[in-house]
């Protein structure tokens, strides 16, 4: 009986081992995302930019110190400059969110990713988590990095602030997480047009080309829209100091992760529906 049983037993056996688990597909994801040339660049970039941006500006408004007026001196905003690099930082996660997917599109290893997964939605989850955990915490360091830098510039005219300040911290925080959510927004958007210049003219039409468009229209229609327009809505955790008409600071970012819940479920059944 036992010995009739073996084979079967490891038959059952070699197969839960090659099992499709999400741990797996998540392992999967890892290696590809740091195997792409891009990956380290932008990544790269993003930090520079985070981390170095912030203290650069604030070493700009100190040297020119002396010219600046009375009014330019009381007002100026040490949070903010100091956490000036995060645009940057959100173009270029961007950009590579969205070639995370659409360069799989393009070699043709898409076909290979849901040949091994062929549920189809564990590898959207799992480079969702892979690029926003990784886009997160270098986020994080590059913020904190960048205010604490520019703060420490700003002490030669004692107009620096702490972490303890009003919305300090916050900032420091939401500058990380909206670049974040803008990240796993733009991977969303290559898997739905499954082409990297599609995708990244996407998200700059979204984010740059109408907000400008807006203003052009007239004012009480754009007072209107303006404040829930997604780089608006989101912007506004980044800053310490935004336009009262908008949304608040985490509010506007609960409506920007709604846009984004919503842009990532249209790639979830798109992707279930189409061919690779």
């Amino acid at each position: 009986m036992s010995t009739g049983a073996l084979p079967g037993l490891a038959a059952r056996s070699d197969r839960s081992n090659e099992r499709v688990t999400l741990p797996r597909v998540i392992r999967s994801e890892w290696t590809k995302l740091w195997t792409l040339r891009s990956t380290r660049w932008s990544l790269l970039l993003a930090f520079v930019a985070q981390a170095g941006l912030g203290p650069l500006i604030a070493a700009i408004e100190m040297a020119r110190w002396s010219q600046l007026t009375l009014q330019d001196r009381l007002t100026i905003n040490p949070i903010d400059h100091s956490l000036g690099g995060w645009h940057l930082a959100q173009l270029s996660v961007a950009i590579l969110g969205v070639m995370t997917i659409t360069g799989e599109y393009h070699t043709g290893m898409i076909r290979s990713s849901l040949m091994a997964a062929p549920k189809r939605l564990p590898v959207l989850w799992a480079k969702l988590l892979v690029f926003s955990s990784v886009t997160l915490v270098l986020m994080l360091v590059a913020a904190f990095i960048g205010f604490l830098g520019g703060q420490a510039i700003f002490t030669e005219h004692h107009v620096n602030v702490g972490l303890s300040a009003p919305h300090a911290l916050r900032t420091v925080i939401g500058a990380a997480v909206f670049t974040t959510a803008t990240g796993a927004l733009c991977v969303a958007l290559g898997t739905i047009v499954r082409r990297t210049a599609g995708g990244i003219a996407l998200f700059v039409g979204v984010f740059f080309v109408l907000p400008g468009l807006v203003e052009i229209l007239p004012s009480t229609t754009a007072n209107a829209i303006h404040p829930y327009l997604p780089s608006n809505a989101g912007g506004a955790v980044a800053q310490a100091l935004s336009d009262p008409n908008n949304f608040s600071a985490w509010g506007g970012f609960a409506l920007f992760c709604g846009y984004t819940v919503a842009v990532i479920a249209l790639a979830a059944v798109l992707l279930l529906r189409r061919d690779a």
